[in-house]
């Protein structure tokens, strides 16, 4: 791992932490909003953040979002057909898998028409087994997605969403010494650690670690 007392590594750090204190009120609020989602809203409003989650790998998150949207105007998100769904999702990489996995998903948590989502969830105490939980069930789903998933729902206070835009960023903050190729649960769990301590050590909580390094790539706070 990279020196921490490299010099621009420390100065990647600075404007990390100067960019925080300018955005971290903005940045609570957005959990605050996956929290309150998670608590009140509908069934619905959760199966649509884990069909986000399903859509981003190797796609913008914002066409995925995009693609939730137009599925639920067009009243398909529970009910439409393979084809129908992949007529929605011409913006998502891999439309194909992806919408069979969205009909998968939705059969195991819609009976007779209803979804519930929330007690299964609320099975697992802690984040890290209903993550588990989900990479074992949901077809598509990795670390990361479950990782996602749970913090868009006020349950991922200390999981990392390690995607390409954080891991550009934890090489430039000196955690990781290069993006890996490949991610198996193994890697995926000890660069978590390390970016827990290292959360800990810059007094940034993780989660909002998280949407700042997003921000730094991005420009904005999305989800």
């Amino acid at each position: 791992m990279t020196s921490i007392s490299d010099n621009k590594t420390q100065a990647y750090l600075k404007g990390t932490k100067n960019t925080y204190s300018k955005i971290k009120n903005d940045i609570r609020a957005r959990l605050s909003e996956f929290k309150h989602l998670g608590k009140e809203g509908s069934e619905l409003d959760i199966f649509c953040e884990l069909a986000f989650c399903l859509f981003t790998p190797q796609s913008k998150a914002k066409n995925c979002c995009a693609s939730v949207e137009s599925l639920v105007d067009k009243d398909l998100i529970l009910n439409g057909s393979e084809e129908l769904l992949c007529g929605e999702l011409n913006y998502v990489r891999f439309k194909y898998t992806k919408a069979k996995n969205l009909i998968l998903v939705r059969d195991i948590f819609q009976k007779n028409g209803k979804l519930s989502i929330r007690p299964t969830l609320d099975q697992f105490p802690d984040p890290k087994d209903a993550r588990e939980w989900l990479v074992e069930n949901v077809r598509g789903m990795g670390y990361k997605e479950a990782s996602h998933f749970l913090r868009n729902i006020g349950k991922g206070e200390h999981l990392a969403i390690l995607d390409r835009h954080i891991l550009k960023n934890l090489v430039l903050l000196g955690m990781i010494d290069k993006i890996p190729r490949s991610m198996s649960p193994k890697k995926y769990l000890e660069i978590e650690s390390k970016m827990t301590v290292f959360a800990e050590d810059i007094k940034i909580p993780m989660e909002q670690l998280d949407l700042l390094l997003w921000y730094k790539e991005t420009g904005e706070i999305f989800k």
